[in-house]
């Protein structure tokens, strides 16, 4: 059990140094990381018989790392899948920042209020009726009907705007999937 886990817990040195160098500095590779305590456990397995074999001991520890660039974590993962022994990946998930969804959410309910202004338009000019003006946009469910608003019987837009997030043009094995942001709209307009 001393050889296996001083085996991992060399590995696991490794792979923490690794990481600390990739998240020094204001725009770091990683923006965090977390390592869990090197747990170990040994196991008797059976032959093709049943008979009890040899001990056969264990050490593990999971390793979280959350990466900003996509060329350095497909970097830092061929690395240590190469050399670091017992080195495993357990699962990538990709998630925008918060500054990048706040971003690009900015960016889809602008586009879903102009889309709501040049769709008014567009049934407007249908009819003849002139210009059309806002005079409320809100998010879906909440604008209110009241009198004299020329709201008859609740009909409504709601245009949706999308925008996904920028691919990035390096050379990278992993490619993170496409996130998709959507805005909806409540538009109320009038004319002439």
């Amino acid at each position: 059990m001393d050889e296996v886990y001083a085996r991992v817990a060399r590995d696991l040195e490794r792979v923490k140094k690794s990481v600390q160098a990739l998240a020094e500095g204001e725009d770091a590779p990683v923006a965090q990381w977390s390592a869990e305590q090197l747990r170990t456990w040994t196991a008797r397995p059976l032959d093709h018989e049943g008979r009890e074999m040899a001990p056969e001991h264990h050490a593990g520890v999971g390793v979280e790392v959350e990466f900003r660039d996509f060329a350095v974590l497909s970097t830092w993962l061929r690395e240590h899948t190469t050399l670091t022994e017992a080195f495993r990946v357990g699962h990538v998930s990709w998630h925008l920042t918060d500054e990048r969804r706040d971003e690009l959410m900015r960016q889809v309910r602008a586009d879903a209020v102009r889309d709501a202004a040049e769709r008014a338009q567009l049934y407007a000019d249908a009819l003849d009726l002139g210009a059309v003006s806002p005079v409320a946009i809100a998010d879906p469910g909440m604008l209110i009907p009241t009198r004299g608003d020329g709201n008859f019987g609740g009909i409504h837009a709601a245009p949706m705007a999308r925008a996904a997030a920028p691919g990035y043009a390096t050379e990278v094995e992993l490619v993170p999937r496409d996130i998709e942001i959507t805005a909806s709209v409540e538009a109320r307009f009038v004319v002439g």
